[in-house]
Protein backbone atom coordinates (compact mmCIF):
# COMPACT_ATOMS: atom_id res chain seq x y z
CA UNK A 1 0.00 0.00 0.00
CA UNK A 2 0.85 3.53 -0.91
CA UNK A 3 0.90 6.79 1.28
CA UNK A 4 -2.48 8.08 0.31
CA UNK A 5 -1.44 11.15 2.22
CA UNK A 6 1.14 12.32 -0.64
CA UNK A 7 -0.56 11.00 -3.88
CA UNK A 8 -1.22 12.98 -6.64
CA UNK A 9 -4.98 12.37 -7.02
CA UNK A 10 -5.44 14.56 -9.97
CA UNK A 11 -3.57 12.70 -12.79
CA UNK A 12 -5.72 9.74 -11.62
CA UNK A 13 -8.85 11.58 -12.07
CA UNK A 14 -7.93 11.60 -15.42
CA UNK A 15 -7.24 8.68 -16.62
CA UNK A 16 -10.68 7.69 -14.23
CA UNK A 17 -13.06 9.97 -15.58
CA UNK A 18 -11.75 9.45 -19.61
CA UNK A 19 -12.29 5.59 -18.94
CA UNK A 20 -15.75 6.45 -17.31
CA UNK A 21 -16.42 8.59 -20.10
CA UNK A 22 -16.01 5.88 -23.10
CA UNK A 23 -17.80 3.52 -21.00
CA UNK A 24 -20.89 5.60 -20.44
CA UNK A 25 -20.92 7.09 -23.84
CA UNK A 26 -20.80 3.52 -25.32
CA UNK A 27 -23.86 2.11 -23.37
CA UNK A 28 -26.41 4.84 -25.30
CA UNK A 29 -24.01 5.75 -28.81
CA UNK A 30 -25.73 2.85 -30.58
CA UNK A 31 -29.28 3.58 -30.52
CA UNK A 32 -29.61 5.99 -33.57
CA UNK A 33 -27.51 3.43 -35.88
CA UNK A 34 -29.91 0.81 -35.27
CA UNK A 35 -31.67 1.34 -38.41
CA UNK A 36 -28.31 1.64 -40.96
CA UNK A 37 -26.70 -1.81 -38.85
CA UNK A 38 -30.03 -3.39 -40.21
CA UNK A 39 -29.19 -2.54 -43.93
CA UNK A 40 -25.82 -3.21 -43.49
CA UNK A 41 -25.94 -6.53 -42.45
CA UNK A 42 -29.50 -7.68 -43.19
CA UNK A 43 -31.06 -8.55 -40.03
CA UNK A 44 -34.27 -7.95 -38.05
CA UNK A 45 -34.71 -5.05 -35.63
CA UNK A 46 -35.00 -7.99 -32.89
CA UNK A 47 -31.56 -9.04 -34.01
CA UNK A 48 -30.07 -5.88 -34.05
CA UNK A 49 -31.57 -5.27 -30.37
CA UNK A 50 -29.15 -7.82 -28.98
CA UNK A 51 -26.24 -5.23 -29.50
CA UNK A 52 -27.84 -3.38 -26.72
CA UNK A 53 -29.52 -6.41 -24.28
CA UNK A 54 -26.23 -8.52 -24.75
CA UNK A 55 -23.94 -5.51 -23.69
CA UNK A 56 -26.57 -5.09 -20.43
CA UNK A 57 -26.29 -8.50 -19.50
CA UNK A 58 -22.83 -9.17 -19.90
CA UNK A 59 -22.44 -5.86 -17.33
CA UNK A 60 -25.24 -6.90 -15.35
CA UNK A 61 -23.71 -10.03 -14.40
CA UNK A 62 -20.38 -8.94 -13.98
CA UNK A 63 -20.13 -6.36 -11.69
CA UNK A 64 -21.59 -8.34 -8.80
CA UNK A 65 -18.13 -10.34 -9.02
CA UNK A 66 -15.95 -7.53 -9.39
CA UNK A 67 -15.68 -7.15 -5.53
CA UNK A 68 -14.03 -10.51 -5.41
CA UNK A 69 -11.59 -9.42 -8.77
CA UNK A 70 -10.55 -6.19 -6.45
CA UNK A 71 -9.10 -8.67 -3.41
CA UNK A 72 -7.15 -10.71 -6.39
CA UNK A 73 -5.56 -8.47 -8.88
CA UNK A 74 -4.13 -4.17 -7.53
CA UNK A 75 -5.77 -1.33 -8.91
CA UNK A 76 -3.42 -0.98 -11.93
CA UNK A 77 -4.31 -4.63 -13.26
CA UNK A 78 -8.13 -4.62 -12.83
CA UNK A 79 -8.02 -0.87 -14.52
CA UNK A 80 -5.85 -1.67 -17.29
CA UNK A 81 -7.19 -4.70 -17.57
CA UNK A 82 -10.83 -3.43 -18.23
CA UNK A 83 -9.64 -0.49 -20.59
CA UNK A 84 -7.59 -2.87 -22.90
CA UNK A 85 -10.54 -5.16 -23.23
CA UNK A 86 -12.86 -2.34 -24.00
CA UNK A 87 -10.15 -1.15 -26.61
CA UNK A 88 -9.79 -4.56 -28.53
CA UNK A 89 -13.74 -4.89 -28.22
CA UNK A 90 -13.94 -1.18 -29.82
CA UNK A 91 -11.27 -2.51 -32.58
CA UNK A 92 -13.40 -5.67 -33.65
CA UNK A 93 -16.34 -4.06 -33.44
CA UNK A 94 -15.07 -1.01 -35.50
CA UNK A 95 -13.93 -3.29 -38.67
CA UNK A 96 -16.46 -6.62 -37.92
CA UNK A 97 -17.68 -7.91 -41.53
CA UNK A 98 -20.53 -9.64 -40.16
CA UNK A 99 -23.34 -9.10 -37.59
CA UNK A 100 -21.68 -11.74 -35.06
CA UNK A 101 -18.50 -10.53 -35.08
CA UNK A 102 -20.17 -6.93 -34.14
CA UNK A 103 -21.93 -8.59 -31.53
CA UNK A 104 -18.56 -10.44 -30.28
CA UNK A 105 -17.01 -6.84 -29.95
CA UNK A 106 -19.82 -5.32 -27.82
CA UNK A 107 -19.21 -8.44 -25.51
CA UNK A 108 -15.71 -7.85 -25.14
CA UNK A 109 -16.76 -3.93 -24.90
CA UNK A 110 -19.35 -4.76 -21.58
CA UNK A 111 -17.07 -7.22 -20.39
CA UNK A 112 -14.38 -4.24 -19.82
CA UNK A 113 -17.19 -1.70 -18.38
CA UNK A 114 -18.77 -4.05 -15.83
CA UNK A 115 -15.07 -4.14 -14.50
CA UNK A 116 -14.37 -0.16 -15.03
CA UNK A 117 -17.83 0.57 -12.88
CA UNK A 118 -17.90 -0.80 -9.49
CA UNK A 119 -13.80 -0.42 -9.52
CA UNK A 120 -13.28 3.61 -10.56
CA UNK A 121 -15.86 4.38 -7.24
CA UNK A 122 -13.95 2.14 -5.54
CA UNK A 123 -10.47 3.69 -5.67
CA UNK A 124 -11.95 7.17 -5.34
CA UNK A 125 -13.17 5.90 -1.99
CA UNK A 126 -9.97 4.92 -1.71
CA UNK A 127 -7.86 7.62 -2.47
CA UNK A 128 -10.36 10.46 -1.02
CA UNK A 129 -10.48 10.88 2.68
CA UNK A 130 -14.45 11.09 3.39
CA UNK A 131 -14.66 15.28 3.61
CA UNK A 132 -13.60 15.29 0.08
CA UNK A 133 -15.55 11.64 -1.62
CA UNK A 134 -18.49 14.59 -2.60
CA UNK A 135 -16.60 16.62 -4.89
CA UNK A 136 -14.96 13.74 -6.58
CA UNK A 137 -18.35 12.02 -6.43
CA UNK A 138 -19.55 14.74 -8.05
CA UNK A 139 -17.24 15.06 -11.12
CA UNK A 140 -17.71 11.16 -11.82
CA UNK A 141 -21.15 12.02 -11.88
CA UNK A 142 -20.86 14.72 -14.25
CA UNK A 143 -19.13 12.17 -16.62
CA UNK A 144 -21.77 8.99 -15.62
CA UNK A 145 -24.39 11.65 -16.63
CA UNK A 146 -23.47 13.80 -19.37
CA UNK A 147 -21.91 11.13 -21.68
CA UNK A 148 -25.17 9.15 -21.96
CA UNK A 149 -27.35 11.83 -22.34
CA UNK A 150 -24.92 13.33 -25.20
CA UNK A 151 -24.72 9.88 -26.55
CA UNK A 152 -28.29 9.93 -29.07
CA UNK A 153 -27.59 13.02 -30.37
CA UNK A 154 -23.54 12.09 -31.45
CA UNK A 155 -24.55 9.08 -33.28
CA UNK A 156 -27.35 10.64 -35.04
CA UNK A 157 -25.09 13.44 -36.18
CA UNK A 158 -22.04 10.74 -36.54
CA UNK A 159 -24.44 8.15 -39.03
CA UNK A 160 -25.79 11.15 -40.74
CA UNK A 161 -22.87 12.72 -42.11
CA UNK A 162 -19.88 9.22 -41.72
CA UNK A 163 -21.18 5.59 -41.01
CA UNK A 164 -21.72 3.76 -38.42
CA UNK A 165 -18.17 2.48 -38.03
CA UNK A 166 -17.36 5.94 -36.65
CA UNK A 167 -18.85 5.13 -33.48
CA UNK A 168 -16.23 3.15 -32.89
CA UNK A 169 -13.62 4.47 -34.40
CA UNK A 170 -13.75 7.78 -32.52
CA UNK A 171 -13.78 5.94 -28.94
CA UNK A 172 -10.36 4.39 -29.96
CA UNK A 173 -8.48 7.74 -29.04
CA UNK A 174 -9.96 8.28 -26.13
CA UNK A 175 -10.79 4.49 -24.65
CA UNK A 176 -6.26 4.81 -25.80
CA UNK A 177 -5.50 7.95 -23.80
CA UNK A 178 -7.27 6.28 -20.68
CA UNK A 179 -5.14 3.29 -20.96
CA UNK A 180 -1.83 5.49 -21.40
CA UNK A 181 -2.38 8.39 -18.31
CA UNK A 182 -3.47 5.15 -16.06
CA UNK A 183 -0.10 3.10 -16.93
CA UNK A 184 1.84 6.25 -16.34
CA UNK A 185 0.00 7.51 -13.11
CA UNK A 186 -1.89 5.10 -11.69
CA UNK A 187 -0.77 3.34 -8.19
CA UNK A 188 -1.99 0.53 -6.61
CA UNK A 189 -4.31 1.63 -3.83
CA UNK A 190 -6.13 -1.63 -2.43
CA UNK A 191 -4.97 -4.30 -0.85
CA UNK A 192 -4.41 -7.87 -2.52
CA UNK A 193 -5.84 -10.37 0.04
CA UNK A 194 -6.45 -13.18 -2.74
CA UNK A 195 -9.71 -14.86 -0.36
CA UNK A 196 -11.17 -17.93 -1.21
CA UNK A 197 -13.47 -17.77 -4.28
CA UNK A 198 -16.47 -19.82 -4.80
CA UNK A 199 -17.30 -21.31 -7.90
CA UNK A 200 -20.95 -22.06 -6.76
CA UNK A 201 -21.35 -18.46 -6.11
CA UNK A 202 -20.62 -16.78 -9.20
CA UNK A 203 -23.02 -19.74 -10.89
CA UNK A 204 -25.39 -18.39 -8.67
CA UNK A 205 -25.15 -14.82 -9.08
CA UNK A 206 -24.55 -15.24 -13.00
CA UNK A 207 -27.75 -17.05 -13.11
CA UNK A 208 -29.93 -15.00 -10.58
CA UNK A 209 -28.83 -11.30 -12.06
CA UNK A 210 -28.43 -12.02 -15.51
CA UNK A 211 -32.07 -14.41 -15.41
CA UNK A 212 -33.71 -11.37 -13.91
CA UNK A 213 -31.81 -8.68 -16.58
CA UNK A 214 -32.51 -10.89 -19.37
CA UNK A 215 -36.42 -11.53 -18.40
CA UNK A 216 -37.43 -8.15 -17.59
CA UNK A 217 -35.91 -6.69 -20.40
CA UNK A 218 -37.19 -9.61 -22.57
CA UNK A 219 -41.07 -8.43 -21.19
CA UNK A 220 -41.00 -5.35 -21.46
CA UNK A 221 -40.45 -6.10 -25.65
CA UNK A 222 -42.37 -8.63 -26.08
CA UNK A 223 -44.91 -9.20 -22.78
CA UNK A 224 -45.43 -11.09 -20.04
CA UNK A 225 -46.76 -14.29 -21.24
CA UNK A 226 -43.99 -15.22 -23.13
CA UNK A 227 -42.40 -18.43 -21.75
CA UNK A 228 -39.35 -17.57 -22.21
CA UNK A 229 -39.47 -14.07 -19.79
CA UNK A 230 -41.78 -16.53 -17.12
CA UNK A 231 -38.86 -18.99 -16.72
CA UNK A 232 -36.04 -16.44 -17.32
CA UNK A 233 -37.45 -14.33 -13.95
CA UNK A 234 -38.40 -17.61 -12.70
CA UNK A 235 -34.72 -19.42 -12.27
CA UNK A 236 -33.17 -15.91 -11.96
CA UNK A 237 -35.13 -15.20 -8.45
CA UNK A 238 -34.84 -18.62 -7.23
CA UNK A 239 -31.11 -18.42 -8.11
CA UNK A 240 -30.95 -15.28 -6.32
CA UNK A 241 -32.00 -16.49 -3.06
CA UNK A 242 -29.90 -18.89 -2.91
CA UNK A 243 -26.89 -16.80 -3.62
CA UNK A 244 -28.29 -14.53 -0.99
CA UNK A 245 -28.53 -17.12 1.91
CA UNK A 246 -25.43 -18.74 1.05
CA UNK A 247 -23.23 -15.23 0.61
CA UNK A 248 -24.72 -15.27 4.81
CA UNK A 249 -22.96 -18.47 5.06
CA UNK A 250 -19.50 -17.91 3.39
CA UNK A 251 -16.88 -16.59 5.60
CA UNK A 252 -15.34 -15.16 2.74
CA UNK A 253 -18.36 -14.13 0.41
CA UNK A 254 -18.14 -13.30 -3.17
CA UNK A 255 -20.25 -10.17 -2.41
CA UNK A 256 -20.26 -8.95 1.45
CA UNK A 257 -23.98 -8.62 2.25
CA UNK A 258 -22.92 -7.58 5.91
CA UNK A 259 -23.06 -3.92 3.96
CA UNK A 260 -26.73 -3.89 4.55
CA UNK A 261 -25.79 -3.60 8.97
CA UNK A 262 -25.28 -0.11 8.11
CA UNK A 263 -28.47 1.04 7.89
CA UNK A 264 -27.74 4.46 6.09
CA UNK A 265 -25.99 1.93 3.48
CA UNK A 266 -29.37 -0.28 3.75
CA UNK A 267 -31.69 2.93 2.91
CA UNK A 268 -29.32 4.22 0.17
CA UNK A 269 -29.61 0.78 -1.82
CA UNK A 270 -33.31 1.06 -1.70
CA UNK A 271 -33.68 4.83 -2.10
CA UNK A 272 -31.12 3.94 -5.24
CA UNK A 273 -33.63 1.23 -6.30
CA UNK A 274 -36.63 3.27 -6.36
CA UNK A 275 -34.92 6.25 -8.31
CA UNK A 276 -33.14 4.33 -10.60
CA UNK A 277 -35.95 2.47 -11.81
CA UNK A 278 -37.59 5.98 -12.71
CA UNK A 279 -34.82 7.62 -14.13
CA UNK A 280 -33.82 4.93 -16.46
CA UNK A 281 -37.69 4.49 -17.78
CA UNK A 282 -37.68 8.13 -18.55
CA UNK A 283 -34.91 7.65 -20.65
CA UNK A 284 -36.66 4.87 -22.76
CA UNK A 285 -39.92 6.48 -22.53
CA UNK A 286 -39.13 10.21 -23.55
CA UNK A 287 -37.72 9.12 -26.92
CA UNK A 288 -40.71 6.83 -27.46
CA UNK A 289 -43.05 9.80 -26.99
CA UNK A 290 -40.96 12.34 -29.08
CA UNK A 291 -40.84 9.81 -31.75
CA UNK A 292 -44.38 8.09 -31.81
CA UNK A 293 -46.32 10.79 -30.74
CA UNK A 294 -44.82 14.14 -32.10
CA UNK A 295 -43.07 12.56 -35.28
CA UNK A 296 -40.20 13.61 -34.42
CA UNK A 297 -36.81 12.39 -35.82
CA UNK A 298 -33.89 10.48 -34.03
CA UNK A 299 -31.68 12.89 -34.21
CA UNK A 300 -33.95 15.84 -32.83
CA UNK A 301 -34.89 13.77 -30.17
CA UNK A 302 -31.51 13.64 -29.02
CA UNK A 303 -31.07 17.49 -29.74
CA UNK A 304 -34.35 18.08 -27.50
CA UNK A 305 -32.52 15.61 -24.56
CA UNK A 306 -29.32 17.19 -24.82
CA UNK A 307 -30.06 20.52 -22.61
CA UNK A 308 -30.77 18.39 -19.91
CA UNK A 309 -27.76 16.09 -20.35
CA UNK A 310 -25.90 19.14 -20.07
CA UNK A 311 -27.39 20.73 -17.21
CA UNK A 312 -26.73 17.74 -15.08
CA UNK A 313 -23.23 17.42 -16.22
CA UNK A 314 -22.88 20.71 -14.78
CA UNK A 315 -24.83 20.19 -11.55
CA UNK A 316 -22.86 17.08 -10.30
CA UNK A 317 -19.71 18.37 -9.39
CA UNK A 318 -21.88 21.40 -7.49
CA UNK A 319 -23.90 19.20 -5.53
CA UNK A 320 -21.06 17.17 -4.11
CA UNK A 321 -18.89 20.37 -3.32
CA UNK A 322 -21.94 21.10 -1.02
CA UNK A 323 -22.34 17.61 -0.32
CA UNK A 324 -19.12 18.12 1.80
CA UNK A 325 -19.75 20.89 3.39
CA UNK A 326 -23.05 20.65 4.31
CA UNK A 327 -23.98 16.86 4.24
CA UNK A 328 -26.55 14.59 1.93
CA UNK A 329 -30.36 15.87 3.07
CA UNK A 330 -30.19 19.39 2.02
CA UNK A 331 -29.75 17.90 -1.58
CA UNK A 332 -31.23 14.92 -1.40
CA UNK A 333 -34.77 16.45 -0.08
CA UNK A 334 -35.15 19.04 -2.74
CA UNK A 335 -33.79 17.10 -5.66
CA UNK A 336 -36.64 14.63 -5.17
CA UNK A 337 -39.47 17.14 -4.65
CA UNK A 338 -38.10 18.40 -8.12
CA UNK A 339 -37.64 14.69 -9.31
CA UNK A 340 -41.81 14.23 -8.38
CA UNK A 341 -42.54 17.76 -10.03
CA UNK A 342 -41.23 17.20 -13.09
CA UNK A 343 -42.33 13.76 -13.40
CA UNK A 344 -45.77 15.26 -12.74
CA UNK A 345 -45.02 17.68 -15.81
CA UNK A 346 -44.34 14.53 -17.84
CA UNK A 347 -48.17 13.31 -17.34
CA UNK A 348 -48.96 16.28 -19.03
CA UNK A 349 -47.63 15.47 -22.24
CA UNK A 350 -49.84 15.04 -25.62
CA UNK A 351 -49.83 15.46 -28.98
CA UNK A 352 -49.35 19.53 -28.78
CA UNK A 353 -46.96 19.62 -26.22
CA UNK A 354 -44.20 21.92 -27.70
CA UNK A 355 -40.58 21.28 -27.78
CA UNK A 356 -39.55 24.14 -25.39
CA UNK A 357 -41.93 22.44 -22.67
CA UNK A 358 -40.24 19.19 -23.43
CA UNK A 359 -36.96 20.54 -22.91
CA UNK A 360 -38.06 22.60 -20.24
CA UNK A 361 -39.20 19.17 -18.24
CA UNK A 362 -36.42 17.39 -19.01
CA UNK A 363 -33.82 20.09 -17.59
CA UNK A 364 -35.87 20.16 -14.28
CA UNK A 365 -35.88 15.99 -13.96
CA UNK A 366 -31.93 15.89 -15.07
CA UNK A 367 -31.35 18.64 -12.14
CA UNK A 368 -33.27 17.09 -9.72
CA UNK A 369 -31.55 13.73 -10.42
CA UNK A 370 -27.90 15.08 -10.20
CA UNK A 371 -29.32 16.59 -6.80
CA UNK A 372 -29.87 13.51 -5.80
CA UNK A 373 -27.78 10.09 -7.69
CA UNK A 374 -24.31 10.70 -6.20
CA UNK A 375 -24.74 12.79 -2.95
CA UNK A 376 -26.63 9.99 -1.80
CA UNK A 377 -24.69 6.75 -3.29
CA UNK A 378 -21.58 9.06 -1.34
CA UNK A 379 -23.86 9.07 1.79
CA UNK A 380 -24.17 5.27 1.64
CA UNK A 381 -20.86 4.52 1.34
CA UNK A 382 -19.10 6.53 3.78
CA UNK A 383 -20.90 4.57 6.41
CA UNK A 384 -19.34 1.34 4.94
CA UNK A 385 -15.38 0.64 6.55
CA UNK A 386 -12.64 0.82 3.17
CA UNK A 387 -12.49 -3.37 3.66
CA UNK A 388 -16.22 -3.27 2.27
CA UNK A 389 -15.73 -0.53 -0.62
CA UNK A 390 -15.35 -2.74 -2.93
CA UNK A 391 -18.57 -5.08 -1.96
CA UNK A 392 -20.60 -1.90 -1.12
CA UNK A 393 -19.87 -0.23 -4.99
CA UNK A 394 -20.96 -3.77 -6.15
CA UNK A 395 -23.84 -3.44 -4.69
CA UNK A 396 -25.01 -0.54 -5.51
CA UNK A 397 -24.00 -1.12 -9.16
CA UNK A 398 -25.94 -4.31 -9.63
CA UNK A 399 -29.02 -3.00 -8.64
CA UNK A 400 -28.51 -0.24 -11.05
CA UNK A 401 -28.48 -2.81 -13.30
CA UNK A 402 -31.17 -4.49 -12.17
CA UNK A 403 -33.63 -1.29 -10.85
CA UNK A 404 -33.34 -0.08 -14.46
CA UNK A 405 -34.08 -3.64 -16.30
CA UNK A 406 -37.10 -4.16 -13.76
CA UNK A 407 -37.95 -0.42 -14.06
CA UNK A 408 -38.20 -0.86 -18.14
CA UNK A 409 -39.89 -3.93 -18.18
CA UNK A 410 -42.80 -2.01 -15.91
CA UNK A 411 -42.89 1.03 -17.74
CA UNK A 412 -43.27 -0.24 -21.16
CA UNK A 413 -46.21 -2.72 -20.17
CA UNK A 414 -48.06 0.27 -18.19
CA UNK A 415 -47.50 2.53 -21.69
CA UNK A 416 -48.35 -0.56 -23.76
CA UNK A 417 -51.31 -1.53 -21.38
CA UNK A 418 -52.81 2.31 -21.90
CA UNK A 419 -52.42 1.99 -25.00
CA UNK A 420 -54.09 -0.96 -25.78
CA UNK A 421 -57.09 0.36 -23.88
CA UNK A 422 -57.68 3.15 -25.37
CA UNK A 423 -57.25 1.65 -28.89
CA UNK A 424 -59.90 -0.91 -27.96
CA UNK A 425 -62.88 1.15 -27.78
CA UNK A 426 -62.12 2.75 -31.00
CA UNK A 427 -64.00 2.29 -34.77
CA UNK A 428 -60.96 2.38 -36.28
CA UNK A 429 -57.92 1.47 -34.05
CA UNK A 430 -55.47 1.22 -37.20
CA UNK A 431 -55.73 5.08 -37.77
CA UNK A 432 -52.59 6.36 -37.43
CA UNK A 433 -53.51 9.62 -35.37
CA UNK A 434 -55.78 8.36 -33.08
CA UNK A 435 -52.34 4.77 -32.70
CA UNK A 436 -50.75 8.46 -31.63
CA UNK A 437 -52.67 9.35 -29.30
CA UNK A 438 -53.27 6.09 -27.97
CA UNK A 439 -49.35 6.00 -27.01
CA UNK A 440 -49.89 9.36 -25.63
CA UNK A 441 -52.04 8.07 -23.25
CA UNK A 442 -50.16 4.71 -22.54
CA UNK A 443 -47.22 6.69 -21.68
CA UNK A 444 -48.79 9.57 -19.85
CA UNK A 445 -50.08 6.31 -17.49
CA UNK A 446 -46.29 5.04 -16.79
CA UNK A 447 -45.06 8.17 -16.15
CA UNK A 448 -48.25 8.57 -13.48
CA UNK A 449 -46.13 4.99 -12.15
CA UNK A 450 -43.53 7.04 -12.16
CA UNK A 451 -44.87 9.99 -10.11
CA UNK A 452 -45.47 7.16 -7.57
CA UNK A 453 -42.22 5.84 -6.95
CA UNK A 454 -40.45 9.08 -7.04
CA UNK A 455 -42.93 9.82 -3.75
CA UNK A 456 -42.43 6.96 -2.45
CA UNK A 457 -38.13 7.67 -2.65
CA UNK A 458 -38.89 11.32 -1.14
CA UNK A 459 -40.49 9.70 1.76
CA UNK A 460 -37.35 7.32 1.79
CA UNK A 461 -35.09 10.79 1.78
CA UNK A 462 -37.06 12.15 4.45
CA UNK A 463 -35.24 9.53 7.16
CA UNK A 464 -31.26 10.05 5.28
CA UNK A 465 -28.55 11.23 8.11
CA UNK A 466 -25.15 12.05 7.18
CA UNK A 467 -23.60 9.94 10.12
CA UNK A 468 -20.05 9.84 10.46
CA UNK A 469 -17.52 7.69 8.44
CA UNK A 470 -15.71 4.77 10.45
CA UNK A 471 -12.66 6.18 12.11
CA UNK A 472 -9.44 5.32 10.75
CA UNK A 473 -12.01 3.07 7.98
CA UNK A 474 -12.37 0.57 10.41
CA UNK A 475 -15.39 -0.97 11.32
CA UNK A 476 -16.54 -0.41 15.35
CA UNK A 477 -19.90 -0.70 17.18
CA UNK A 478 -20.36 2.86 17.08
CA UNK A 479 -20.16 2.93 13.30
CA UNK A 480 -23.72 1.53 13.14
CA UNK A 481 -25.51 4.12 13.27
CA UNK A 482 -29.17 4.52 13.28
CA UNK A 483 -31.13 6.28 10.73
Amino acid sequence: MIDLNNLKRGPIMVALIVGMFVAALNETLMGNAFPELMKSFDVSATTVQWLTTAYLLVVGVLVPVTAVLQQWFTTRQMFLSAMSLFFVGTILSAVSPAFGVLLVGRIIQAIGTGMLLPLIMNIIMTIYPPEKRGGAMGMLGLVVMFAPAIGPTLSGLIVDALSWRWLFYLVLPLALLSIVVGAAVLKNVSEVTKPRVDILSIVLSTIGFGGIVYGFSSAGEHGWSEPVVIWMIAAGGVSLGLFIWRQLLLKEPVMDLRAFRYPIFSLVAVLMFVLLMTFFSSAIMLPMFMQGVLMLTAFKSGLILLPGGIANGLMAPIAGKLFDKFGPRVLVIPGLAITVASLWLFTRFDEATTTGFLVAAHITLMIGIALVMMPVQTAGLNQLPRHLHPHGTAILNTLQQVSGAIGIALYVSIMSGGQKRYLSGLSDPESPVEIAKGLAVGINNAFWFGVIIALIAFVLGLFLRKGKAPVHEQETAGDRLSV
